[in-house]
């Protein structure tokens, strides 16, 4: 064991990406505090900075290299640091050789975060790189320290990994098959969290709807909602993401039945015909999402849905476009995230032909927001005069004499008030909706 006691060492995360990510960070954050680092705000102070990586988008991976770059600058005043690179860019192999002689020193994997104090001294004592990334996920495991931002709101992981395989997504790839957690894990956690203070948990999964398959003891979702429903200093349970093919009614019956749960669920569509749906290998069509979306807001009163849509998708067809506008205008999002397609190397979609030109897919995505800020100012302007719950979070990002919260809905607030709101449940009247935020006044 290498003794940390001699010198203070100080460490720096650089996360990207998810929430998995930022959850992750958290985790790893609790595990070098273990080792007697303590977090520095300054990368060029440190002694161990560590890479937490997005491989989602190729432009991702550019700023993380460009950012390795501009890290590896400050091991000429500090021949000590140390340099760690993890998350997803580091299970692919492209990345595992473009990383080599860039001055990592370390390179571990998303199945293998819980091995980084080992490595940490590994590289200590053997002043030469140290790679150990697995190639395929292993167990679950539990019990790994943590530390997270203050605050009022926390992630919880439900499950690991991906089974579904759309066809341009690098995910399953990069995280492995899924795995579920053991709700008595679960729950312990979150009692922990209510217990330090926290009032919203936020489960996380790549896709929720499948979380408890391959477990021993049968159980679902709907079961988990009802279990976490009942942890006493919780006040809102939220979760993502939600995939269109397999959201059950008794998921939807336990989103209303349970008075814990905020009615909103993300559930990406990501495209509107039936030919490009196909092509993604999402496995549901328009119908079924139609279908699937009005059950929702029929069994959930006041649901809020939101989505995710991909543009300019290989041989997406200027009718396939409008089969999204279409779909999106009769489905009425709340919100949704946009985007164009992009190229992600190592995904089927990348050998597709067909692919459409970079001036088409900036077009289409102009047309798609127009329409989808419409439907969103619309239905906030409609809630102009009702007075709505919020979870206070803290100062707008805009304004710091004003406060921000969110409703049940995750439709952001922004209003006036004392600083000692902050962590409370309060209500607010709402006096003007716009596109992205409402703004209210607290009713005491």
């Amino acid at each position: 064991m290498v003794d940390y006691s001699e010198e203070i060492k100080k460490y720096h995360i650089l996360t990207y990406g998810c929430q998995m990510n930022v959850r992750d960070s958290e985790i790893i954050a609790g595990l070098v505090e273990s080792m007697g680092y303590i977090e520095t705000n300054s990368p060029s102070d440190a002694d161990l900075v560590i890479f937490n990586t997005c491989s989602v988008r190729h432009s991702a991976e550019n700023k993380v290299y460009g950012k390795l770059g501009e890290i590896n600058k400050f091991k000429k005043n500090n021949k000590e640091l140390l340099i760690a690179f993890g998350g997803c860019m580091a299970q692919l192999n492209e990345v595992q050789q473009k990383l080599k002689n860039t001055g990592v020193d370390i390179l571990f994997g998303t199945h293998n975060v819980h091995e980084l104090p080992r490595l940490i001294e590994e590289a200590n004592q053997e002043k030469n790189p140290i790679l150990r990334v697995w190639d395929k996920e292993g167990t679950v495991v539990e019990s790994l320290p943590s530390k997270r931002k203050e605050g009022i709101s926390a992630f919880v992981n439900i499950m690991y990994g991906c089974n579904n395989f759309c066809s341009y997504c690098i995910v399953p790839y990069t995280r492995g098959r899924e795995r579920s957690r053991e709700p008595q894990d679960i729950v312990a956690e979150i009692k922990e969290l209510a217990e330090l203070g926290y009032k919203e948990v936020t489960l996380l999964g790549q896709n929720v709807n499948s979380y408890g398959k391959g477990l021993q003891n049968e159980t679902d979702f709907s079961r988990l909602l009802y279990k976490v429903n009942e942890i006493n200093g919780i006040e809102r349970i939220r979760f993502t993401t939600s995939h269109p093919k397999d959201m059950s009614d008794n998921l939807i019956d336990a989103i209303r039945n349970n008075n814990k749960v905020c009615e909103h669920i993300h559930v990406p569509l990501q495209a509107g015909s039936n030919k490009v749906l196909k092509l993604m290998n999402r496995n549901y069509t328009r119908d079924h999402y139609l279908e699937l979306t009005k059950r929702m807001r029929d069994r959930i009163p006041g649901v809020s849905i939101t989505s995710d849509l991909i543009v300019g998708f290989p041989g997406e067809t200027e009718q396939d476009f409008e089969d999204t506008l279409d779909m999106v205008d009769k489905v009425k999002f709340d919100a949704a995230f946009t985007f164009m397609y992009s190229v992600r190397t190592g995904t089927k979609a990348a050998s597709l032909e067909e692919q459409i030109e970079l001036e088409t897919k900036k077009e289409r995505l102009n047309r798609l927001n127009k329409l989808q800020y419409s439907i969103a100012t619309e239905i906030n302007k409609s809630l102009e005069g009702k007075t709505v719950e919020i979870l206070v979070e803290g100062t707008s990002k805009t304004n710091t004499e004003r406060l921000t919260g969110r409703t049940r809905c995750n439709r952001i607030i922004i209003f006036s008030g004392s600083k000692d709101l902050i962590g409370q449940l309060i209500n607010v009247r709402i006096e003007e909706g716009k596109t992205f935020s409402l703004f209210g006044d607290y009713v005491s």
